[in-house]
């Protein structure tokens, strides 16, 4: 039996091309990518992806509902990275260690949406808190991340990289709208009652995510206080390979977060930082935005579904 084919649509974006270089020397798949003048090729690309057993997509969300919709062979599995499919109740959340069980599910899914960069940080911290009945689910979450400059895709590096580099921000909010797009994952799949407020920022780094979550304990369950917070990501996450929740003292110290601290891997690190003083805890993921937010988590996945392929 050949190895399983594993057809990569739009390689050359950031998460393509680091997803391309994750597999590329890999002996137990065949990989596929579509040559330059067939990438704009509708009939070409239907034809790709009939034809494989996984497809991964890297594509803006119209076309990657475009590419699912032109699935006609019932055996092809896809993985999508865009932000088409995340909230929709026939894909399988591709967040192996969010609960019990989900890495099984992707296992044996035939649709696995891909979780995005941010909501990665935010669900991993509060769903296993939502779940242990710690943060009430009408609590007022507001959400605070840096990214690196990458996570606005192409358009990111050029200004960081390009020409006019020199004239590129240093620092900048966006999203003023309360608006964005992973809002409405961030809610679903972290179990809130209500929207969640989103306040992300892009740094002059090129890869890399500090997300923060400020609580209240006097908006919490009656006795919860960082320990008991922490206590309940460190059994969530106990046998975890790629996320490791940082001890509590370790958290209690005043070293600062660096965003780029785990760039290049697929790991994310959860801590808690309480002050009891004055009765707050500020929850923090930090991780790699193109890793374990983008294309890591999609090559784990894919390793995921190749056990039942």
């Amino acid at each position: 039996m050949s190895a399983p084919l594993v057809f990569i649509d739009g390689d050359q974006g950031t998460t393509g091309l680091q997803i391309h270089d994750r597999l590329r020397d890999r002996t137990d798949i065949r990989l596929f990518t579509l040559a330059a003048a067939e990438r704009k090729d509708s009939r070409r690309r239907a034809e790709a992806i009939n034809a494989c057993d996984i497809a991964m997509l890297c594509l803006p969300d119209a076309a990657a509902r475009e590419a699912v919709g032109a699935i006609v062979n019932p055996a092809v599995r896809v993985i999508d990275a865009s932000s088409a499919h995340r909230t929709q109740p026939d894909w399988t959340y591709g967040f192996p260690e969010m609960s019990p069980g989900q890495a099984g599910h992707i296992a044996s899914a035939r649709r696995v949406t891909n979780p995005g960069c941010y909501p990665t940080g935010a669900v991993g911290l509060l769903r296993p808190l939502m779940q242990a009945g710690l943060i009430p689910g009408n609590y007022p979450i507001s959400i605070h991340a840096v990214s690196g400059y990458s996570g606005r895709g192409r358009a990111g590096v050029e200004e960081h990289e390009g020409p006019g580099a020199a004239n590129a921000p240093s620092y900048q909010v966006y999203g003023l709208e309360l608006a964005h797009k992973h809002a409405p994952e961030i809610q679903q799949h972290a179990l809130l009652a209500q929207r969640p407020i989103f306040v992300p920022a892009y740094g002059a780094f090129r890869q890399g995510i500090v997300l923060t979550v400020p609580l209240a304990l006097t908006l919490l369950a009656p006795g919860v206080e960082g320990a008991t917070l922490h206590a309940c990501l460190a059994r969530h996450y106990a046998e975890a390979a790629h996320v490791r929740v940082l001890p509590l003292h370790e958290s209690g110290g005043l070293a600062p977060l660096d965003p780029q601290a785990l760039n290049g891997t697929n790991d994310m690190h959860l801590g808690v930082f309480p002050n009891m003083e004055h009765g707050h805890v500020l929850l923090s993921a930090v991780f790699d935005n193109l890793g374990k937010g983008a294309s890591g988590a999609a090559v784990q996945n894919l390793n995921l579904m190749l056990t039942q392929q």
